[in-house]
């Protein structure tokens, strides 16, 4: 690790579903597009977790933001997106969809593809009408225009090198409209806590995050798991227990070992302590709700769980 050198990403905070999302988006293409092995960690600043990204000495910030825009501007309209507008579907064209994934990958043509197939559904649960069950991070599905798929696409298509840069080194200045995932929590614009009537006011985002964000996606898996698709992280299976559980490294580690850390089974057990998983380099534990209002999915402001 002599020859790397880090690269704080001083716009993330990491006690946000959205940040948390988006750093991992960013080690994965970072490391998609890098033939060294590349290395994530996070430091306690100003009152949260920010991320750091250690790469070869080459790599500055500025070549960072442009070597993410050139590839993430180069999916736009890749069938990952533009299977349908929203993942729920009938179970033989997500079949299909998953196929042609398998496909690419053994061809080396789109090997995320596969990747985004598993983190999406799977064909081995169906709900009663004959659709796959997908994601829990899927928050929309049609309801008010707001489609799963449709908007990863349209942020493939919108998102600037701008964009990016806010989202890595910020500040946030929630100046985008359209096209939010709904994974940060100041999406949910309750009435009952606002001055006005949110239908009447424009909802702003960080547009950079959330497409760094759908790039974190492969690093959670879904599986099936006798009735119900369970996905990597996630507790619960109603609609007022489900729950997001990450955890927060301070040790530089590989994307393999990130993505064997997040999947660790220690982080869904009951009753959960710090000190239950500290040996493997977590500093802190975060846990985030998955709330439903009407037909939209929202996520709670984390908390710390087991400090």
């Amino acid at each position: 690790m002599n020859n790397l050198h880090p690269i704080p990403l001083t716009g993330i905070n990491g006690a946000n579903p959205l940040g948390f999302l988006a750093a991992l988006g960013t080690f994965r293409v970072a490391q998609q597009i890098n033939d060294v092995p590349l290395r994530l960690s996070w430091a306690p600043t100003g009152g949260t977790w920010q991320p750091t990204l250690h790469t070869p000495p080459e790599i500055t910030p500025e070549s960072l933001v442009e070597k993410l825009d050139t590839y993430l501007r180069s999916q736009a309209d890749s069938p990952i997106f533009t299977v349908a507008k929203n993942i729920k579907m009938p179970v033989h064209r997500f079949r299909a969809y998953a196929k042609s994934a398998i496909e690419n990958w053994f061809s080396g043509d789109n090997p995320a593809w596969a990747a985004f197939a598993a983190a999406f559904s799977s064909d081995g649960v169906t709900d009663k009408n004959g659709e796959v069950e997908d994601t829990g991070f899927r928050t929309m599905s049609g309801a008010g225009h707001q489609h799963f798929l449709q908007f990863m696409n349209e942020l493939a298509r919108v998102t600037t090198s701008v964009h990016l840069k806010e989202a890595l080194f910020g500040p946030w200045s929630y100046s985008d409209t359209q096209f939010s995932m709904r994974w940060d929590p100041e999406d949910d614009r309750h009435y009952s806590l606002r001055w006005s009537n949110p239908s009447t006011d424009p909802a702003k985002n960080v547009r950079g995050a959330n497409r760094l964000a759908i790039e974190g996606l492969p690093l959670f898996p879904t599986m099936p798991n006798t009735s119900r698709l369970d996905t990597t992280g996630f507790t619960g299976k109603k609609s007022n227990d489900t729950f997001w559980i990450w955890p927060i490294w301070d040790v530089p580690i590989t994307l393999d070992v990130c993505r064997s850390l997040l999947a660790s089974a220690t982080l869904t057990k009951p009753n959960l302590e710090l000190v239950h998983i500290s040996p493997t380099g977590v500093v802190a534990i975060f846990r985030s709700q998955r709330i439903t209002i009407d037909k939209f999915r929202n996520f709670t402001p984390a908390t710390p769980v087991g400090a």
